[in-house]
């Protein structure tokens, strides 16, 4: 008898610790991402798993050997696919049109059909408040929306005063920074910086030739953008220059520029934490030597109007064409942005991905694609390229977005092939999710379609 209760109590301890776990069981209100791989843009890992995403967050990420019923929720099926978070165009331009505008609705698409779920406006108006407002509170399919302020220039803000009265008016007004732009005079801009300490808004942009780069990388610049200011800060003072004549970014010193001068520039980006944002493409593309009859040629200028389009053209060939316009001379430039590109990603604050558009051929969403090439040529690994416009935007922003982590606002890109191979894999999306919303690539086809139809 004592034989038999033990071998009863035996079985039923057996029994119990063999009993299948019981499911998970997905409501409706959930969408996951089944079987998919996570690309880590921190180290690199893909790491299979369910991607659950409740609302605007990241709910759960669960591993393939969890039990989960799949029944009511909606699922997006991701075997063999790769997801990972969604970019940041962090020089972009918005219309300065009312939110209901198509222009301004189709640009917002333009950068969602690329992946591109923040972007950080820089050359704000009073329109792009409340368009700011209803892209956060999702009453519009639109990005994530940062804005500058109107552009603080030498005509804008002629004198102190004016400066005060601005950066005053603007701070108040609710932008999130203020843009600067060239032809501010040197103790107009100290006005701003002292300003923009006191009304608690931060300032980036262009930086003055009457500012000059060192002044600029030592009085609170949040970003310098177009890593504008710094080829004149590569010329020797011996040289007697005058800062004025610089041409385009600095072009007209390039014979002047000593390279062995950048370490130093560097390091004052990094103990000033002063970002940068290269706009490298502006400088392949707009200030190149590429015809512009190729460039207007090229599949993504469908979604540009013709007026757009003709005016491209006519920015480019007046740039290019005027007579200090050298292609070698604008090699040794281009070489000399390489260098600093990847000199202020190695040992500087850090660099954030930014295009400038829509620029002269550098169209919405698409653009950013002709900035990573521009990095990868200047010797930054694709993993360093997609920190630049994920969790280095969610750091500059201290923004809840940027990795797919559990509790991370669900800004995804779901891929057919791996872009740590090969950056391109990021121009074809399966589907782009901006806070929770899921626009699939039917969607986002039949979408580019209809813009491109408009400007035929």
């Amino acid at each position: 008898m004592k034989n038999h209760l033990l071998n009863l109590l035996l079985i039923i301890t057996i029994f119990g610790c063999t009993t299948k776990k019981e499911s998970q069981v997905l409501t409706a209100d959930q969408i996951v991402f089944k079987e998919v791989n996570i690309v880590d843009v921190r180290s690199g890992a893909i790491t299979p798993a369910h991607v659950i995403i409740n609302g605007k967050e990241i709910e759960q990420i669960l591993s393939l050997e969890e039990e989960v019923d799949f029944a009511q929720a909606t699922v997006i099926e991701g075997k063999g696919n790769y997801l990972l978070p969604g970019l940041a165009e962090m020089h972009a331009h918005i219309p300065d049109k009312p939110w209901d505008d198509p222009l301004v609705q189709e640009t917002l698409f333009l950068y969602l059909s690329n992946g591109v779920t923040t972007i950080r406006g820089m050359l704000g108006n009073d329109v792009h408040l409340p368009l700011r407002e209803k892209a956060a509170n999702q009453e519009i399919l639109s990005p994530r929306i940062f804005t500058s302020s109107p552009s603080l220039n030498g005509n804008t803000v002629p004198t102190p005063e004016e400066a005060r009265k601005k950066v005053r008016n603007y701070a108040k007004a609710g932008y999130d920074f203020l843009k600067l732009h060239p032809g501010i005079r040197k103790h107009v801009f100290d006005t701003i910086v002292v300003a923009s300490m006191e009304y608690g808004i931060p300032f980036a942009g262009h930086v003055s030739n009457l500012v000059r780069v060192r002044h600029a990388l030592t009085n609170s610049y949040q970003t310098i953008d177009h890593v504008d200011g710094f080829i004149e800060g590569l010329v020797p003072e011996s040289a007697g220059v005058n800062p004025t004549e610089n041409g385009f970014f600095g072009y007209n010193f390039t014979e002047l520029a000593d390279p062995n001068t950048i370490p130093e520039l560097v390091a004052l980006s990094k103990k000033n934490k002063v970002w940068v944002v290269p706009t490298q493409s502006l400088f392949e593309r707009w200030f190149s030597p590429i015809p512009a009859e190729e460039l207007v040629s090229q599949e993504e200028m469908q979604y540009m109007s013709p007026e757009t389009r003709e005016k491209w053209v006519n920015s480019k060939n007046n740039l290019t064409k005027a007579d200090n316009f050298d292609e070698a001379k604008w090699k040794q430039f281009n070489q000399l942005r390489y260098q600093l590109i990847k000199a202020l990603h190695e040992d500087g604050q850090g660099l954030l991905l930014g295009s400038d558009a829509p620029q002269v051929f550098n169209v919405p969403g698409f653009s950013i694609h002709h900035e990573m090439q521009g990095m990868l040529t200047a010797g930054l690994r694709p993993l360093e390229i997609l920190q630049t416009g994920t969790i280095n935007p969610a750091l500059f922003f201290d923004g809840n977005f940027g990795e797919i982590e559990e509790g991370k606002e669900a800004d995804l890109i779901l891929l057919k092939e791996n872009p740590l191979d090969d950056l391109t894999n990021l121009k074809k999306p399966l589907g782009v999710m901006a806070r929770g919303q899921w626009i699939d690539e039917k969607t986002i086809k039949e979408t580019l379609k209809e813009i491109a139809k408009k400007y035929e």
